[in-house]
Parts: structure tokens; sequence; C-alpha cells
């Protein structure tokens, strides 16, 4: 098992920023792929950034210029600092972890995803809710 704990969620207006963490044993590992998505209520989960440990990170183009992932492997932590939000990027938002490497970018990047089963842990969720 692989616990994955997200924190830093809240409830902000339209411009404002909020940074997510999400504590993880993952870094231990010599190969991995970490992410963030977000689940908006009654619909599927989709992937907002990634980090894999062999080629750095990725965003959703909905999200670029706005988002940025990061980790502290030393602290192992992921981060998502959040910039500029607006009121449709209120959503839950989960961290998920996988041994291995990551599915292809275009599989769940700005994609609702259709089966959770390539990230086999994932944290409980924190709200992020953005007001106009």
């Amino acid at each position: 098992q692989v616990p994955l704990v997200e924190s830093g969620g809240g409830s902000v207006q339209a411009g404002g920023s909020l940074r997510l963490s999400c504590a993880t044993s993952v870094f231990a590992s010599g190969t991995y792929c970490v992410a963030w998505f977000r689940q908006v209520s009654g619909k599927g989960r989709e992937g907002v950034a990634r980090i894999y440990s062999h080629s750095g990170s990725s965003l959703a183009d909905s999200v670029k210029g706005r988002f940025t992932i990061s980790s502290d492997n030393a602290e192992n932590t992921l981060y998502l600092q959040l910039t500029f939000l607006k009121p449709e990027d209120t959503a839950m938002y989960y961290c998920a972890a996988a041994f291995g490497r990551c599915p292809p970018d275009k599989w769940f990047l700005g994609t609702v995803i259709s089966s959770t089963s390539h990230f086999h842990y994932w944290g409980q969720g924190t709200q992020v809710t953005v007001s106009s």
C-alpha cells in the first residue's frame, strides 16, 4: 500500500490561488508516475498534471500557464500550485500514484478517464471551490 494524503483545498474567489499538497512515499521507488486529477460531481476524473520520474512533468492544456506541478522528494510530497483560478476549476482534486511509467499524456491529461486502474493508489481528495 502507498498511502496518499491530500491537503490544501479551500474556497477562493476567481483569480485567487491555492497550493495543494499530497504526502506520499512513492518517491522512494526508482520509477514512478504521480498525478493530479479532478472530478466534478456526477462526472468522471480528469487528469490535470503529472510527473514521471524519468521525464519530468506535463500539464493539461486547460491549466497550462496557471497550474504548476512539483515535488519535494526529500519531504515525500507532491504539490499542485493553482493560480488565476476560474469557477470552472471547482472540483474535488485527487492525487494518484503508480509504480512504473505514466500512461500516454493524451490518455488522461485534459480527458475524463474511463478507468482508474492504471493508477494503483489514490488519495481521499481535497475540495477546491472557486466563486465568481
